[in-house]
């Protein structure tokens, strides 16, 4: 039998996937199935790392493919899709907004899977010490690349107003996405030391913030939708809340600040999605207009 903890968190991941499903559904079936295409790319990405890599493993969870939780791929899913809305309703040039979305999905990561191994949904096998708290530090290079490869494949391939754009669009870039990680894991199957990680991983998303730094993008240049509040707002708060509870985000208290800060740069980011839902809400309970 599952632990609570895992049971709660396929019920928090499925509940996200809900919102970002009634969200999508409003723009219609097209919009939807970017969706599901995100959530396929999830579980495509895992089980094709877990057989290319093998370099960890799953706890058990209610909901198995196999060796793979179901909510993993779900997570990825909402994961990418509320960072593309996000980054759309920015200022950024078209070309940079994947680089956005990456940063996005990894300031979620960064607060989660740190503690996320010590409840032992999963694990790498390095000890809790290693590298970031027991997570490769390749883990965190792959999260940006993975969310910037489906972001330009899906903008590359689905953006034509065209039947072949809408339908078949996603799929391509699902195909795309998984071509670029699957060079990704081999150069990382080739035994590059776990060392020149670091500073190479650093220096690179180093100059991805420092590209959307310099271009000062407004972040809610078009109206944005909640959904892109609730999606990173889920992750941290589970994951704090779980941390805290069962002290894992005390081994060592550095977790608890990098989750902190994480969820700080997230609500900063998402304030006006977060005060466009209180707008929203209070026009709602007084029966007027939204």
């Amino acid at each position: 039998m599952p632990d609570l903890l895992f049971v709660l968190f396929e019920i928090s991941v499925l509940t996200l996937f809900a919102v970002c499903l009634r969200q999508a559904a409003r723009f219609g079936p097209a919009v939807v199935w970017q969706l599901l295409a995100g959530v396929l790319f999830g579980l495509l990405l895992e089980w094709t790392t877990l057989r290319q890599l093998q370099s960890y493993q799953y706890g058990r969870f209610l909901l198995m493919l196999g060796d793979l939780p179901l909510l993993i791929g779900v997570g990825w899913g909402v994961i990418l899709y509320s960072v593309r809305v996000f980054a759309d309703a920015t200022s950024l040039p078209e070309w940079a907004r994947p680089v956005l979305e990456g940063l996005l999905a990894l300031n979620i990561d960064l607060g989660m899977d740190a503690i996320a191994v010590r409840l032992g949904m999963w694990s790498w096998g390095l000890g809790l010490q290693a590298q970031y708290f027991g997570v490769p530090y390749a883990n965190f290079w792959a999260w940006f690349w993975v969310a910037l490869t489906f972001s330009v494949g899906l903008r590359a391939f689905a953006r034509p107003v065209t039947w072949t754009g809408r339908w078949l669009g996603p799929m391509a870039a699902v195909g795309f996405g998984l071509v670029n990680l699957a060079a990704m894991n081999a150069l990382l199957a080739m035994g590059v030391p776990a060392a020149s990680y670091l500073p190479t991983i650093g220096l690179m998303l180093g100059v991805a913030v420092g590209l959307v730094i310099w271009l000062r993008p407004r972040f809610s240049h078009l109206p944005v939708d909640p959904v892109t509040f609730w999606v990173p707002f889920g992750f941290h708060t589970f994951f704090l809340t779980a941390g805290l509870l069962t002290g894992a985000v005390l081994q060592p208290p550095a977790l608890l600040f990098i989750g902190l800060l994480m969820a700080g740069v997230a609500l900063y980011l998402h304030r006006r999605s977060l005060w466009a839902f209180h707008k929203r809400a209070t026009a709602s309970s007084r029966g007027g207009p939204p």
